[in-house]
């Protein structure tokens, strides 16, 4: 009996609630045809994904008769979209969006249309023309965003982010078709909230993770590096992916604008927290170390604008920056051969030994430090002393106003022979291209480097230039040496710029006259120790600069044998050398043989072989002996 009573209850539950639903239906319908006769726009509901909805599911303040009291107002109310979409709606009061205010307690939001367009038109999300659709979205997004009035009024932190993005490789890649970042990926969707804030996915704290959503593996290498863990254990400092990358305008590594272009990562990228002292100091880095990268071979040629160069990543690894400790560090000293030979094979176990990033005005690189106090003694003592010599010299010649002497000596002979001039030329003209290849290189921001670097992103032109004057100058200098070899009358000259008692006696006398304290200046001799030094001088600084340049072209024997500091040695002589050289060129050569009174304008022995006459006239013929001088040697003519 009960069993029956129960039967009967449901089938009168199940019959009640079928009249009603079809009360209702009948009542909405009747409702819709009512919303139709006035709106039209009703009709087009129909083409949406709310087609299956009637007006008064989202506007159930109609569902009253208008003429029963409905205001204005009540009918011109928005959708309530929450009763569907409650987790969305409620996601977006929580958001910037849905709390957004200036100053004067307004907002340009109009809600959930503000984004996905007019409640009766809008469109799917996967609708190729919905403007919530991910390729869509930076210029619905951009339409607030990237209008300045906006970025005043609500004090957008952001400049100009619809255009960085546009530029973006992630813009890109969607114009392309692919799955690739856009607004909603990186920001979320109804839930955006300020980066300032720990729950946004573009919270500092929370970038690895957001970018891991297409870039796994890489944040996965990341969370492991240095840096990582650091911003694991909540250091703020430590770089996440934005920071090196980018937020909105992230590029190509391949373009020359982007942070991350091998020859912008030293100062753009690296060096805006290995370069800041503030950054240094708090956390114990070496706070040279940037300063010291760009001063070696590696960053000089990497700020002449050369990408195939060695910068931070290429050793210290690009997401897997490790201490050097770590045993998996790419710059582990038993990881160094490896780390070194991707660009320089065969490199050697003992070339790790040595400072690292370290300027030669510290102490640590003893070599180079000791090498740096040496030359700069060695070029102020030397280049003051010619300064004082010639303006001494020159101060003197125009006190006396010699008269102009229009004709050599009837006696004075050739002072260079043809082949002697051949040499010279020869050394001249690569002296001078190396002098400005090389400190093209020293100073590769001066506006006359320039030029020589036009080329340098794709073609070494600078080096190829510098290492083909450097044959030449040694081609120069061996035909110096077979001519001597061969030709004994230029071994007699050459043999006569060894320096003599006589030589110093002709220096002490000039001196006390240049100092006023000889009325008459000595007559000098035919190969003066003004001659003599210049020549030792090139014939050691020929030397000295061939030799550490072959160290510095050939490094592979060098790697592979040698430690690392004998070629910062080498570099460092190389350098400091060609300094002390082209001073000396500029005060001592250039004095003696054009802005001398007596030559002026120009001495043109080294076109014709012969003195200008007011040279010929200091000097005292070959062979002459001076006065109360004992007789040495004879000089002999150059032939």
């Amino acid at each position: 009996m009960k069993k029956t009573l129960a039967s009967f209850q449901g089938l009168v539950t199940v019959a009640a609630s079928s009249v009603l639903m079809a009360a209702l239906a009948s009542t909405a319908a009747r409702a819709q045809e009512e919303c139709l006769d006035c709106h039209d726009e009703a009709e087009v509901v129909s083409q949406t994904p709310h087609e299956f909805l009637d007006c008064v599911d989202c506007h159930p303040a109609a569902a009253a008769p208008h003429d029963e009291g409905m205001t204005a107002a009540q009918a011109a109310a928005p959708p309530e979209c929450e009763s569907c979409h409650d987790d969305a709606v409620a996601d977006y009061q929580r958001s910037i969006h849905g709390s957004a205010l200036d100053q004067a307690g307004e907002s340009w939001l109009e809600g959930c249309v503000s984004c996905h367009g007019a409640t009766h038109t809008l469109l799917a999300a996967t609708a190729e023309d919905s403007p919530v659709r991910g390729m869509n979205l930076p210029e619905t997004c951009g339409s607030c965003h990237a209008d300045p009035q906006n970025a005043e009024r609500y004090r957008l932190r952001a400049a100009q982010p619809l255009e960085a993005y546009l530029a973006s490789v992630h813009a890109q890649a969607v114009e392309e078709g692919l799955d690739a970042a856009t607004c909603g990926a990186c920001h979320g969707n109804h839930r955006i909230l300020p980066a300032s804030d720990p729950g946004s996915p573009v919270h500092p704290t929370q970038v690895s993770e957001t970018c891991a959503q297409c870039h796994e593996q890489i944040a996965a290498t990341w969370e492991r590096s240095i840096h990582g863990q650091a911003a694991a254990l909540g250091v703020r400092e430590s770089p996440v992916c934005t920071d090196c990358h980018g937020e909105h305008r992230i590029l190509s590594p391949a373009r020359k604008d982007s942070p991350v272009y091998a020859s912008n990562i030293p100062r753009m990228t690296c060096g805006r927290c290995h370069g800041d002292l503030r950054l240094t100091d708090k956390f114990g880095l070496d706070a040279e170390s940037v300063l010291a990268y760009e001063d070696s071979y590696h960053g000089l040629v990497a700020r002449a604008g050369a990408v195939g160069m060695a910068q931070c990543a290429s050793c210290h690894g690009v997401h897997d920056i490790l201490p050097s400790a770590d045993p998996a560090s790419h710059v582990n000293s038993e990881n160094l051969s490896a780390t070194c030979g991707q660009c320089h094979p065969g490199a050697g176990s003992t070339f790790g030994i040595g400072p690292v990033h370290v300027l030669p005005t510290q102490a640590e690189h003893r070599g180079v430090y000791l090498i740096r106090k040496i030359y700069l003694w060695l070029i102020a003592l030397t280049i003051g002393g010619m300064l004082l010599h010639n303006g001494l010299d020159f101060f003197r010649k125009l006190l006396r106003r010699p008269e102009p002497i229009a004709e050599a000596p009837a006696n004075a002979p050739e002072r260079m022979s043809r082949s002697f001039r051949l040499q010279h030329g020869l050394l001249a003209s690569s002296f001078i291209v190396l002098s400005y290849t090389g400190f093209a290189l020293k100073f590769p921001e001066a506006w006359w480097s320039a030029p020589l670097l036009l080329w340098e992103d794709s073609f070494a032109f600078r080096g190829i230039v510098h290492r083909a004057a450097a044959v030449v100058m040694v081609a120069s200098f061996l035909l110096h040496a077979l001519q001597l070899a061969r030709d004994r009358a230029a071994r007699d000259c050459i043999f006569g710029m060894v320096p003599k008692r006589t030589d110093l006696t002709e220096l002490v006398h000039r001196l006390a006259y240049l100092l006023g304290m000889r009325r008459v200046p000595p007559k000098s001799e035919w190969l003066g120790y003004g001659e003599k030094m210049e020549y030792l001088a090139v014939v050691w600084g020929t030397v000295v600069m061939t030799v550490t340049g072959l160290v510095l072209w050939f490094e592979g024997p060098v790697l592979r044998w040698l430690p690392g500091w004998f070629s910062s040695v080498a570099t460092a002589i190389h350098y400091y050398e060609a300094i002390l050289a082209g001073l000396a060129i500029l005060v001592w050569h250039f004095y003696s043989v054009i802005f001398d009174p007596v030559v002026y304008p120009m001495d043109p022995a080294w076109l014709t072989g012969r003195s200008a006459p007011g040279r010929a006239a200091e000097r005292r013929p070959p062979g002459a002996r001076p006065s109360g001088a004992k007789r040495t040697s004879q000089s002999v003519e150059t032939k």
